[in-house]
């Protein structure tokens, strides 16, 4: 098997950075993705030095740092009366200390971005798993179209309710946290002249919104919360929100809280989803990344960061133990990259993250391509081969 067919299954930021960094190892790869198409959606990330090392490896890094934001704080603030509580240096600290910036981008931006960095003719649309078949040398794939795809090795990037994590361990629906998230994207002409801060964000006892701008000219801004709900139904993605609903949720928060809703042409909520660590990561020929096998509350910012160092380390764990070792390949990048992404699972879950003026360095220096290799236990050496 020196050149493994390799079937991505998810086009979303994990499973496209997967894809982009694979090729550019040689590897030849296809990408099944089950939407008919890409289209900008309403959400803005943070890409810290951590992402964007990644980045430099697919030739995004430029781009992105013409197309962002470049905050120079990352403040934290009280609710009520705006006092900041945190101050997080990034901007050229970022860049001199942990060796890349931190910006903020709109999420469909981004995506579109990396998705050129994927060879034409990669991703196919309209590709909704069905079946998978685990064969002597191969995996077969059924997609609810009718056809019918084999590959060498499968990546599962097709996130919380990954059909790939259900054929592994058995169906078993994520956990609703009791928050929701409402997110909105608008023109920050709307908000008029009123400076704001470039990142931000306001923290009460029970509940937050982080707000920041998603574009380099700083013409378009995005706030995303975490709010307590006790239910939400069961299998609904997304739902509608308003302005009063925002009001009332944000009752006695500070002036400019106040504004940045009172402006909100259009707002959703989504519930937020986790699943305890996995007992495995891959099993065989198949093997899970991002949201598929460690999805966490967006408190730390990082859970797409998380899905990119996971793409990262998987290519460099293939190139480092070889493609016809797959098992062993699978077993080292469990063993690389189990640890980190549990305690950012844990950090986001307990939402303390910047919180206080702690120091970030654990996430942002984070080298994925330089991180000395951990050698697998015998546990996950033996699970991967199972």
């Amino acid at each position: 098997m020196s050149k493994p067919r390799i079937a991505i299954i998810g086009a979303g930021l994990g499973g496209t950075a997967a894809a982009a960094l694979m090729q550019r190892a040689g590897y030849s790869v296809r990408l099944y993705e089950q939407a008919p198409a890409f289209s900008r959606l309403g959400a803005g990330i943070h890409l810290g030095p951590n992402v964007m090392k990644i980045m430099r490896r697919m030739d995004c890094e430029d781009a992105l740092n013409v197309m962002g934001s470049h905050p120079d704080y990352w403040y934290s603030r009280d609710w009520k009366t705006g006092e900041a509580i945190a101050q997080i240096p990034l901007g050229d600290f970022a860049l001199k200390e942990y060796g890349a910036s931190y910006l903020t981008v709109h999420r469909g931006d981004f995506h579109a971005l990396m998705t050129e960095a994927v060879a034409p003719g990669t991703i196919e649309f309209n590709k909704c798993l069905s079946g998978i078949e685990e064969l002597d040398n191969e995996v077969r794939l059924t997609f609810a179209d009718g056809s019918v795809e084999t590959a060498d090795i499968v990546i599962g990037a097709d996130g919380v309710n990954s059909k790939i994590r259900d054929h592994l361990l058995g169906a078993e629906p994520p956990r609703y946290t009791g928050y929701v998230a409402h997110r909105a994207v608008f023109p920050a002409s709307l908000l008029g002249t009123d400076p704001f801060d470039l990142c931000v964000k306001w923290w009460s006892e029970d509940r937050h919104m982080m707000v920041y701008y998603v574009t380099s000219k700083r013409d378009e801004i995005y706030y995303v919360t975490g709010v307590p709900q006790a239910e939400w139904p069961a299998g609904q993605s997304v739902a509608p929100s308003s302005r009063d609903e925002m009001r009332e949720v944000f009752a006695g928060y500070h002036p400019s809280v106040q504004k940045l809703i009172d402006a909100t042409p259009e707002v959703t909520k989504w519930p937020l989803l986790e699943r305890d660590p996995l007992p495995l990561w891959s099993r065989g020929r198949l093997v899970l990344l991002g949201d598929a096998c460690h999805p966490m509350k967006p408190h730390m910012a990082q859970g797409a960061a998380m899905a990119i160092e996971d793409a990262a380390m998987l290519t460099r764990c293939l190139d480092e133990v070889g493609t016809t070792d797959y098992a062993g390949a699978f077993a080292l990048y469990e063993a690389n990259r189990a640890q980190r992404a549990s305690k950012v699972q844990l950090v986001s879950h307990n939402n303390t993250w910047l919180r206080t003026n702690e120091d970030p360095a654990w996430v942002f220096a984070y080298d994925v391509f330089n991180e000395p290799l951990k050698s697998p236990s015998a546990k996950q050496t033996t699970t991967a081969a199972a």
